[in-house]
């Protein structure tokens, strides 16, 4: 194998753009280094790259990457330099720009809400152009808070003029009747991860405010039977544990100028056994019909610790073997 060292460099136009691409004690630039076998060093507003040639040329494609994505107003995370890396490995580095996207909205801490990996953005771009959008996969992808973020920005727009967010409330182990308190306080458990993607969105008092006057709703699945939803932005949560009966009572609740965004994932169906997930069947089913699409989500589109990729693949793994 040839030892031959082989150098590029790439130039940095402005001094604040190598602080923020080698971030704090420098751990972006560590990340790459680690990744490639490269040595990159800061020469007078000058990257040099240095180590096996394709090494060298896949270390400078994700510099150029990541420069792209600071000119862009993108902050570099963990999680975007990782996922940079891997568009190279794989030969999607000229994809990146997809993932410097327009933001949804911003959190009521200031902090844009905008689609982190490809599978985001086909996601955010499949449930503007279509009225039903299923998006399934593992947890961690963003799918419920992304979709909740879609609600946001439609309502503010005046697209819709209710939020509707719905859960099957599957007793993980729990009976309901034993918990403590009136039906509203049993059920708040279930639909706690819809409140808080809510709450950083709208803030609490606008979402109290919202609720009392009907425009915002957040209940069980049960609740769905016998209504039509006109002019509303509708989400089901956690649909893998949806009977077949609850996934077509629940869709044909669609009434006019309504979008629904149902997301699951088949991995963890918590229904007994015997009982067939409606996710499953609503997406087999419902596949070759105009304006019903389905974004199948994966470990690379993970957002969170990098431990849950691993996680995720590990499992994965594991079923695979048995």
């Amino acid at each position: 194998m040839s030892t031959e060292k082989y150098e590029q460099t790439i130039n940095i136009d402005r001094m604040e753009q190598t602080v923020s691409l080698f971030g704090s004690f420098d751990e972006n630039i560590r990340m790459l280094e680690k990744e490639y076998a490269v040595d990159i060093v800061n020469r007078g507003g000058a990257l040099k790259i240095c180590g096996e040639p394709e090494a060298v040329s896949k270390a400078a494609k994700a510099v150029e990457g990541l420069m792209m994505l600071l000119n862009k107003g993108e902050a570099l995370t963990e999680q975007n330099v990782r996922y940079c890396i891997s568009l190279v490995n794989e030969g999607n580095d000229d994809k990146l720009p997809a993932i410097a996207s327009d933001c949804i909205c911003i959190t009521t801490a200031g902090k844009p809400v905008k689609p982190k990996t490809l599978g985001q953005k086909k996601y955010i771009d499949l449930i503007n152009k279509n009225t039903i959008v299923f998006g399934v996969g593992p947890a961690g992808t963003g799918k419920t808070y992304l979709a909740v973020a879609m609600a946001v920005k439609a309502f503010r727009a005046k697209e819709v003029n209710r939020i509707i967010l719905t859960r099957p409330a599957v007793e993980a182990g729990e009976k309901l009747g034993f918990l403590p308190g009136d039906l509203q306080q049993k059920v708040d458990p279930y639909l706690r991860p819809l409140y808080d993607a809510l709450f950083e969105m709208l803030g609490a008092d606008n979402f109290q405010k919202y609720q009392e006057k009907g425009n915002i709703e957040v209940a069980p699945l049960a609740y769905m039977r016998g209504r039509t939803l006109d002019d509303s932005f509708i989400i089901l949560d956690e649909a893998q544990n949806t009977t077949p009966e609850q996934m077509k009572m629940f869709l044909t609740r669609l009434g006019f100028n309504s979008k629904i965004v149902v997301t699951g994932d088949v991995t963890q169906i918590d229904l007994p056994d015997g009982k067939k997930s409606g996710l499953k069947e609503a997406v087999r089913i419902l596949k070759n019909i105009e304006d019903i699409e389905t974004v199948r989500f994966t470990e690379k589109d993970v957002v969170r610790h990098r431990l849950v990729q691993d996680i995720i693949r590990a499992y994965e793994k594991n079923d695979k073997n048995r």
